[in-house]
């Protein structure tokens, strides 16, 4: 007798497609739970038979567990491994034996989202050993190369304004919520709208300072966002500011000149912090004024290719570089950390001698990826997300079933609420 599948969701990212999962794995007979945390995840899921979780963050690890015994969950899927919630939620289904599907930005960029078992990055339960993965992609077919898909940032700033706005309207139901980000959504909207007031400057300033760059001359620095976890939480870095204290500290001391260093601002930085003036006053500080570059505005693939080498902590666009046979160095850990793609000795040494990745186990790498980790689409690319789904769906429903927890009896003061 075929055992069923009883999913839980937790948190996604804003939009629908963990509505729209739901929906698939429910026509392929599973059961469907889910546990909403504020008004977004509300928003966003629409589907009957929800539970409002309005308990703290201390009462979560015993409620979850007696919701993933007493519904005998076989499956939990999430988004963003690295969040408070998700890490308790992560850590107690191990103890279960309940399987975890999380989902992430693709490790491979563009056109590809990651879901992975057990963690994604840091917590990638996949080797970093160069031999294994070489062996194991000898048995594996080339990636096919497809044209790129457009993606719609319209699509995901809707979704995340919907999102958020629900947010800060129901914050009453949820009082004990806290995000894992380090910004109030009202605070962060703030920002954006002073973005947007600056983009035409931005993008001015950012087309001057790109002309004067010569091709293999200068090292890329791209930003991550300050609310990064995957940064917090895979590196000795507690946000964005010390990497680059660091990363700047050590090209001025040991950077050949006249190299230049160009510090990319990430596209989606709410522009609460000027990480402008910041970069370009530390540098002054350094005596490297003249050799720092920022760039709020500019296309990454094209930065990259003309780079002499790129450090980063764990950004994906380290495997945009080693794609186009850029070296790499990383300050954090990175599922690509891996002796023979990335430079594996002292940030002083790649400034003066770096060293590109040997293309051949980055195939090998890239085949492992898409096969174990990854699913051609975008959480936003502008096409039917249908499809995609039915591939996650696929991928979930392919791994082997766990037996369910075991039912127990609620522990005192937990308390479940059935979403209306």
């Amino acid at each position: 007798m075929k055992s069923v599948r009883r999913i839980l969701f937790l948190q996604g990212l804003p939009g629908d497609f963990f509505r729209r999962l739901a929906d698939v794995l429910d026509d392929q007979g599973c059961i469907i739970h889910r546990v909403n945390f504020n008004g977004g995840d509300q928003w966003d899921w629409r589907r009957p038979g929800a539970i409002n979780y309005r308990g703290s963050l201390r009462a979560w690890p015993a409620f979850l567990a007696q919701l993933l015994r007493s519904r005998k969950i076989t499956d939990v899927v999430l988004f963003g491994d690295c969040r408070a919630l998700h890490r308790t939620a992560r850590a107690i289904a191990a103890g279960l034996d309940v399987q975890v599907h999380v989902f992430e930005e693709g490790y491979l960029r563009p056109d590809w989202i990651t879901l992975e078992r057990g963690g994604v990055n840091g917590f990638s339960p996949l080797p970093s050993d160069p031999a294994w993965c070489r062996a194991v992609a000898r048995d594996l077919p080339a990636v096919e190369e497809r044209p790129n898909l457009p993606s719609s940032l319209e699509r995901r700033w809707r979704d995340t304004f919907l999102y958020y706005a629900a947010y800060v309207v129901l914050w009453l139901s949820f009082p004990l919520y806290h995000t894992h980000r380090p910004w109030h959504p009202l605070i962060e909207a703030f920002g954006w709208l002073r973005q947007l007031a600056r983009s035409k400057s931005a993008a001015r300033r950012s087309r001057a300072s790109a002309a004067i760059l010569r091709p293999g001359d200068y090292f890329v620095f791209p930003l991550q966002l300050d609310s990064d976890s995957q940064l917090r939480a895979h590196s000795d870095f507690d946000g964005m500011q010390p990497a680059l204290a660091q990363t700047l500290a050590s090209f001025a001391n040991h950077a050949p000149a006249p190299t230049q260093l160009v510090v990319k601002a990430h596209p989606l930085d709410n522009g609460l912090v000027d990480w402008r003036k910041q970069v370009l006053d530390y540098a002054r500080a350094l005596g490297i004024g003249d050799r720092v570059i920022f760039l709020e505005v500019a296309d990454i693939d094209a930065l990259v290719r003309g780079a002499r080498g790129v450090v980063t902590v764990n950004s994906t666009t380290g495997t945009l570089a080693l794609a186009a046979g850029v070296p790499v160095k990383t300050l954090g850990r990175a599922l690509y950390d891996i002796r023979g793609l990335t430079n594996q000795g002292a940030l002083a040494d790649f400034w003066i001698a770096p060293q590109p990745p040997k293309m051949d186990l980055y195939e090998s790498f890239r085949r492992v990826l898409a096969d174990r980790c990854l699913l051609r689409g975008g959480f936003y690319a502008d096409q039917p997300s249908a499809p995609l789904a039915i591939a996650a769906a696929t991928r979930i429903l392919a791994a082997s079933p766990p037996e369910p927890a075991t039912a127990g009896v609620a522990p005192d003061g937990v308390i479940m609420t059935a979403a209306e």
